[in-house]
This record gives C-alpha cells, sequence and structure tokens, in this order.
C-alpha cells in the first residue's frame, strides 16, 4: 500500500543521508521505523485504554497469590 509522508527539511536530510551513506533505501528506513514504532505506539495507547477499563472498574485485575495459584507455580518442587 503506498503511503505518502511531509518531513519537515532536517529529518529528510538525515534520511536522505542515512540512506546515501549506506546504500539503503529511504524506504527500508522509513519500513523499519515504522514497524519497530508502531510496537512501542501499540503499547503505549493499548496500554492507556487498558488502564481506563481498570479503572472504571470494567477490567479482571489478579493478584500475585491467585496467579500463582492459577498457574500452578504454589506447588512445592519433587
Amino acid at each position: 500500500m503506498a503511503t505518502s509522508v511531509r518531513l519537515d527539511p532536517a529529518t529528510e536530510a538525515r534520511l536522505d543521508r542515512l540512506a546515501s551513506e549506506t546504500g539503503r533505501t529511504k524506504a527500508f528506513y522509513l519500513r523499519e521505523l515504522i514497524e519497530q514504532g508502531l510496537d512501542d505506539l501499540e503499547d503505549a495507547y493499548f496500554g492507556a485504554a487498558t488502564v481506563e477499563r481498570m479503572r472504571l472498574g470494567q477490567e479482571r485485575t489478579y493478584c500475585l497469590d491467585e496467579v500463582v495459584k492459577e498457574l500452578g507455580l504454589d506447588t512445592p518442587d519433587l
């Protein structure tokens, strides 16, 4: 899917230099930035939404004792 993005001149110059000096395309680096940055954005925005649901009592939370018991981690090693 083709998408266009406007960059400020300083950012474009940095991207041009990086591409030129490494022999890769600007598109390569833009894809890398988006793929890596998207994980961070999802964590931030989806995490904030989850916290808000917890604040409103709409999201179930678990204490450590419940998790340990549910996962069977409370049994002694044999």
